[in-house]
């Protein structure tokens, strides 16, 4: 799994029948130390109902067909859960609450 911030949404009308109905993220990786993005973004269909600003896990590759919502879909990234809080090193370093 990868620590992404979800940064947008991807609209597309015409669109594999399989994919009909799934709502597209725009992600941006993020360094877990920081929460700062990489500047190193990917689309991934959203599993879990993720909003703007949240940070994710996503997993890609065949993980990423494996949710309720991907399975036996064309997908190559997912988005499987949003993130409460990160901790490093014994220091908190996001909160969901708090951004």
């Amino acid at each position: 799994m990868v620590l992404a911030k979800v940064v947008g949404t991807v609209v597309s009308t015409n669109k594999e029948p399989k994919i009909k109905g799934i709502k597209f993220l725009l992600l941006e990786k993020i360094d877990p130390a920081t929460t700062k993005g990489k500047k190193d973004y990917l689309v991934a269909m959203d599993s879990v109902g993720a909003g703007a600003g949240e940070i994710v896990f996503y997993v890609s590759g065949s993980s990423a067909r494996m949710t309720a919502v991907t399975e036996g879909r064309p997908s190559d990234a997912a988005v499987t859960a949003v993130v409460d809080v990160i901790d490093l090193d014994g220091r908190q370093v996001y909160r969901k609450s708090q951004s």
